[in-house]
């Protein structure tokens, strides 16, 4: 059965969201929702999934606050199992950059709508800036842009100052999966001086659903926070697949490679696995092998999160959209 998808985000003064945790969980329980649902001072973020009406009477709870009515919502269908559980989350961010005070409402970049965001990036004065991490521009971004090579969205002020300094003179242009990093960065750069600051409104997603694909400017896929790993133009489900072990995307040439293993590992992460971590993941193909043959499904240990390649904080939980 198909899965429905609904994505969005909303900074708000929230204080009392450590109250609505156990209300949404018992909530979604009932109407059967899966998927991350972060909540802070700040706001709401949400990715979640569910058959329609479910889904639909979940979102419409939180809209019925004043403060989340009319969510810019983006729906999308798949058939493939998105997520096993739902987790609601206590966070000091709804996305974190690591400075609470950086707050859009104190001001931000401007809009660009996905139909004009073509013209702007190919204006030579304007630098186009990849908000999202390493893995994320790894299968897919666009065409001129540049790649911050950050592991986390905490990184962001480092990069900023490496690449301008005290520069604040320069026209930005960013772009994210879904929008909410780009508020909080964009907010950042204007809140620090710069004066030409855009971002594409809704971000990738909103740009993949709207343009025609020949004439995008996207080359790839944009990976998503679920167990679809990509989209394309239209939203439609992506090919790229992620090693178990890591969870980085893997490319043509690492199912080639000697040190890729199905379920257990890739010329990444290969190196760094231990006995006992590799004949774990062993097992645990085995097992979800045994499952298929019964048809029936290998829930298991949940998937290890990108806290397995380098950076303790890199889990990715904070960007569902």
């Amino acid at each position: 059965m198909d899965q429905k998808v609904v994505t969005f985000y909303r900074f708000a003064e929230f204080p009392e969201h450590p109250e609505w945790k156990p209300v949404l969980e018992k909530l979604g329980e009932k109407e059967g929702v899966t998927g991350t649902l972060i909540l802070a001072n700040e706001g709401i973020n949400a990715t979640l999934s569910g058959n329609a009406e479910g889904l639909d009477r979940f979102v419409h709870h939180i809209s019925a606050d004043e403060r989340f009515a009319d969510l810019p919502i983006r729906s999308m269908v798949t058939p493939r199992q998105t997520f096993y559980r739902l987790r609601v989350l206590i966070r000091p961010e709804i996305v974190t950059l690591g400075d609470p005070a950086i707050l859009p409402s104190n001001g931000s970049g401007q809009y660009i709508d996905p139909a004009d965001w073509n013209d702007l990036i190919s204006d030579p004065e304007v630098e186009v800036i990849d908000v999202r991490n390493d893995y994320e521009v790894e299968i897919g971004t666009f065409e001129g842009a540049v790649n911050p090579n950050t592991k986390t969205f905490g990184e962001w002020a480092n990069f900023v100052d490496q690449r301008w300094g005290q520069n604040r003179k320069k026209k930005v242009a960013m772009f994210c999966t879904g929008g909410i990093r780009c508020e909080k960065a964009s907010a950042h750069l204007v809140q620090n001086g710069f004066s030409e600051v855009y971002h594409l409104k809704g971000g990738i997603l909103n740009y993949l659903e709207n343009i025609d694909p020949k004439k995008s400017k996207w080359n790839g896929e944009c990976f998503v926070f679920d167990h679809r790993v990509s989209v394309t133009h239209g939203l439609a489900d992506g090919e790229t697949r992620l090693c178990f072990s890591c969870r980085w995307p893997l490319a043509e040439d690492d199912y080639k490679s000697p040190d890729f293993e199905e379920g257990v590992s890739c010329p990444r992460c290969a190196p760094k696995l231990t006995p006992k971590r590799r004949e774990g993941l062993r097992e645990r193909q085995r097992q979800m092998a045994l499952a298929r043959k019964r048809n029936t499904k290998h829930i298991g240990k949940k998937m290890p999160n990108r806290s397995t390649r380098t950076d303790p904080s890199c889990t990715g939980k904070e960007d569902t959209v």
